[in-house]
């Protein structure tokens, strides 16, 4: 029964996916222009080669901030559930936390937050 009901549910998934697009591409006004194919449609002429350089600073920043982000978000099902756990999750918790801050500190020894 429960097959059943997972097998109709991503038939009737994929099948509105499917037709949504294929509604899309019918009725989606066209237009075709030089303009169309610039690699961005912002109104400004595009100045030399796509594929620039960028300062490595930037990426592992955003790399840094991610992870963080990420790990911070395990932060929120311990808080709810924190009081049922005891002294024990308390425990892996702050043992979590220590990671975090050890990670953190590695970063910014090895010069990743700064800006040069």
């Amino acid at each position: 029964m429960n097959f059943t009901l997972l097998v109709t549910v991503v038939l009737t998934a994929v099948l509105f996916v499917a037709i949504v697009i294929v509604l899309a591409k019918l009725l989606a006004p066209r237009s075709f222009n030089k303009q169309k194919e610039e690699p961005y449609e912002c109104g400004i002429p595009a100045r030399g080669d796509q594929w620039s350089h960028y300062h490595l600073g930037y990426y592992l920043f955003a790399i840094l901030f991610l992870m963080f982000d990420v790990e911070t978000m395990f932060l929120f099902p311990w808080a709810i559930v924190a009081q049922s756990l005891g002294p024990q999750g308390l425990v892996a918790i702050v043992f979590f936390l220590f990671i975090l801050v050890l990670g953190l500190a590695y970063a910014w020894r090895k010069g990743a937050l700064e800006w040069h």
